[in-house]
């Protein structure tokens, strides 16, 4: 049982919040932070006060059982009305555990996505692009919108490399479980013999981060401009508009050189930069918090094999959960991409819960 005293506290916090917001003269930051957690309370505010109701009630049942001078029928009646009362507030108690858990702040974020091609050449630059046309066709089955921030193209149609951006409702918190390596088992279409060959692309999903999340200091930045090359170094720009920003603490290196202006790439390349600064940092306070338990949903890293998407039998699988699904071309399309994604959300709940 949850100490009520904890349960009830999200009933108060939400009645301040509420007098807090219909103040007049408060400022701006306070109010969207706040509209954001009372938002988030309203939510669970009617299962939480059910649950209160509920072990109220079952409080009543257990002193009637309790009560010798009661007759045969009131106590059947109340043995039976315990029953369902204890199955409510079982249900009730794991949504609000839920609730109550530490919120990761980057999960109401929007997200970049890099998406590389790994080992087997031309075919892994091949499965990268099915990789990128699947998630775009997952943002649009969720009202998200995408942004192609740089591209690069193989000889056989496929992506060395595609960054792009996914803006929309708690994206980060549909995504987050994408990164890491992405196996790929198909015959390529210049195999002669029929043979399947593996091949495999490397995710990465940062939370987006906005410039009151990573203040970046010019100081400790090393700007360099060259000229931007096509394929084959083939120059597609007679001027310096490239950009390629160091962060000297770090070591965190970013190029842009998809747009024709110096100015455009910069500010792309400052996007890329300051998300991966939030997630490095989100990374060490990770590591700080789980140091004693390993996550087994993964640590996001990209070099930990995470899912692999079996042509010849139709079917993908997610390593960290153990789960198949043979519905490889729905998946493929974003028809059934939840089916995972909600069970790796799950899982890491439960891990939650459980530590």
């Amino acid at each position: 049982m949850l100490p009520i005293n904890k349960v009830k506290e999200i009933i108060s916090r939400y009645e301040t919040l509420e007098k807090t917001l219909s103040q007049t003269d408060i400022d701006k930051n306070t109010y969207v932070k706040n509209s954001k957690e009372y938002s988030s309370i309203g939510d669970i505010i009617i299962d939480v006060k059910n649950y209160i109701k509920m072990v109220e009630d079952k409080e009543g049942s257990e002193k009637i059982l309790e009560d010798k001078s009661a007759d045969k029928e009131l106590k059947e009646m109340a043995e039976l009305e315990l029953n369902e009362i204890k199955e409510k507030i079982d249900e009730l108690e794991t949504k609000i555990k839920i609730f109550m858990l530490p919120k990761d702040e980057a999960d109401e974020k929007n997200a970049i996505i890099e998406i590389r091609a790994g080992t087997g050449g031309l075919e892994a630059s091949l499965f990268a692009g099915d990789l990128f046309e699947m998630y775009q066709k997952v943002a649009s089955n969720n009202g998200w919108k995408t942004e192609i921030i740089s591209i690069s193209d193989s000889d056989a149609g496929g992506y060395k490399e595609v960054v792009f951006s996914v803006t929309g409702k708690n994206v980060f918190s549909k995504l987050k479980f994408e990164s890491g390596v992405h196996r790929v088992q198909r015959v390529p279409k210049t195999e002669t013999q029929g043979r399947v060959h593996t091949s495999a692309a490397t995710v990465a999903v940062l939370p987006e981060a906005e410039d009151v999340d990573v203040k970046i200091d010019e100081n400790e930045l090393r700007i360099d401009v060259f000229r931007s090359s096509g394929p084959g170094g083939q120059s597609v720009n007679t001027t310096d508009s490239a950009v390629r920003i160091t962060h000297i603490p770090s070591g965190i290196v970013v190029s842009q050189q998809d747009e024709k202006s110096q100015h455009k790439n910069k500010a792309k390349a400052l996007k890329i930069l300051r998300s991966k600064l939030y997630e490095l940092e989100r990374s060490k306070l990770e590591k700080e918090r789980s140091s004693a338990r390993k996550s087994q949903i993964g640590s996001g890293d990209r070099s930990e094999r995470i899912r692999t998407y079996n042509f010849p039998q139709g079917r993908v699988t997610d390593h960290r959960i153990n789960l198949t699904l043979h519905k490889l071309s729905d998946f493929l399309s974003g028809d059934v991409f939840s089916e995972i994604s909600d069970a790796l959300q799950i899982q890491f709940q439960e891990q939650q819960l459980e530590s």
